[in-house]
């Protein structure tokens, strides 16, 4: 597997990570045997960074990644993030605990790592992330609290979530940032705008979640009907009425590239974050082992530059019909 470098500080990491919060939470039916089975084949095939949450669960993907590393620490790059609070499981809507707030207070910071130690059963996290900018605490207050763990040896670097420009700038100026994690994809480009060239200027790597746009750009979705009642991407206005099919039009123009290229649509989409720069990790997330393989496969993709004006082409930038969360979470990203 190749590798990619995250930010300046040296955090080194296989060019292609492995999103865990599936396995646990937000996208239907939960199978732990075949979850451990992913993780433990990811490994076997050279991905050695894992992305998780102690809001997936919330708490029990970063158990069942514990379980799956178990043994094997040394062999791992462990991610993880706090700062969304999730309700108490009473607190539950339809099976679904609510999530209830941002929380970036310094003490919150220090006690949410150290349950976050426990549960993944280690004694450091390699890269620990602020989930979403809590507007009511000063971003050098939190960043400040998230530099003692590193003093304290129980992280190594650091991160932000969907953090906008200006606060990637005041964060870094307290502690170098090595990261920021966004949702990045040939249906999600707002932060090439200004968020990425400001993580190029810092010298700050980003992590792409979502890359293959919640496996719309798979090609393999075509009903709504198709996902499970608890599904999260029955509620995202980009899988909803006549979005949805304006979206499954634009991905079948994909697909035709795809095609051509003689990949599938997924591995397309894929190769086409991959190239988009050395510093861009992409964590496609996924709980099956075959899913896995072919995902991986993308990293042996080459792009020329006439098959990215063709995918430039079929999906122009912009051209997604939807927002990519729900008005009431909107509010919660690049800020």
């Amino acid at each position: 597997m190749q590798q990619r470098k995250l930010g300046r500080a040296g955090l080194i990491v296989s060019a292609q990570g492995l999103g865990c919060m599936g396995m646990s939470d937000f996208y239907g039916k939960r199978d732990e045997k075949e979850s451990l089975a992913t993780i433990h084949r990811a490994l076997e095939l050279g991905v050695n960074f894992l992305d998780t949450s102690d809001m997936y669960g919330p708490h029990t993907n970063e158990q069942l990644v514990g379980k799956a590393i178990k043994g094997c620490r040394d062999e791992v790059i462990v991610a993880t993030k706090f700062g969304i609070v999730r309700g108490r499981p009473e607190d539950a809507v339809d099976g679904k605990i609510p999530i209830i707030g941002i929380c970036g207070r310094p003490d919150y910071v220090q006690a949410c790592c150290d349950a976050s130690l426990k549960r993944l059963g280690i004694d450091h996290i390699d890269l620990y992330y602020q989930h979403r900018v809590d507007a009511d605490v000063p971003i050098e207050e939190t960043v400040g609290a998230m530099a003692e763990l590193v003093t304290a040896g129980k992280v190594r670097f650091l991160g932000l979530s969907e953090a906008g420009a200006a606060t990637i700038r005041r964060a870094h100026a307290v502690h170098p940032i090595s990261a920021l994690q966004s949702e990045y994809s040939l249906w999600s480009r707002d932060l090439e705008d200004d968020i990425l060239p400001t993580l190029r200027e810092l010298g700050i790597g980003l992590v792409a979640y979502s890359p293959l746009g919640r496996g719309f750009l798979t090609g393999q979705i075509t009903r709504v009907e198709d996902f499970d009642v608890d599904d999260y991407r029955r509620m995202s206005p980009r899988f909803q009425g006549e979005n949805f099919q304006k979206n499954l039009d634009l991905v079948a123009r994909v697909k035709a590239v795809a095609e051509r290229k003689g990949v599938s649509a997924g591995q397309l989409a894929l190769a086409w974050v991959l190239a988009q720069g050395e510093d861009i990790v992409p964590i496609p997330g996924t709980k099956r082992r075959t899913y896995l393989e072919e995902n991986l496969a993308a990293v042996a993709v080459r792009l020329s530059e006439q098959e990215l004006a063709e995918i430039a082409k079929a999906m122009p930038r912009g051209a997604t019909s939807g927002t990519r969360y729900p008005e009431q979470m909107m509010h919660m990203v690049n800020r």
